[in-house]
């Protein structure tokens, strides 16, 4: 099994974090404890539940955090549109880490299906 930070994904999910990180830094003082904090944990989430699932070595926790990590990126894309809704990030930037999140997401639920098969398949 490939060491988490060789995972696409996991290196694209840090990106997300970093980007997420430049994107709030600009939204009003007034909600750095709220939506501001919200994402940002939301996207350190992605990757930190990646790295988990493969620190614990077996492949029913590796899921369950992959698990996690994808419900992660739909609290930031759900958190993204609000932001939108409420006019403190552009809709240019919102469709940029959106995108950046489907194709997480994307990644995600096909690394769950990989796991999955070498699971079903006795390799354990």
């Amino acid at each position: 099994m490939a060491a988490f930070t060789e995972l696409k994904v996991w290196q694209l999910s840090m990106s997300l974090a970093e980007s997420t990180y430049a994107l709030t830094a600009g939204f009003p003082r007034e909600e750095l404890y709220g939506l501001t904090s919200q994402m940002r944990r939301a996207s350190v989430s992605i990757p930190s539940n990646i790295a988990e699932g493969y620190g614990r070595e077996q492949r029913g926790y590796i899921i369950n955090f992959l698990r996690i990590a994808l419900g992660s990126c739909r609290e930031l894309e759900t958190q993204l549109k609000l932001a939108v809704r409420l006019k403190i990030c552009n809709e240019e930037n919102d469709s940029t880490a959106r995108a950046q999140c489907d194709e997480i997401g994307k990644m995600l639920r096909g690394l769950i299906r990989s796991v999955e098969a070498d699971t079903d398949a006795g390799r354990v």
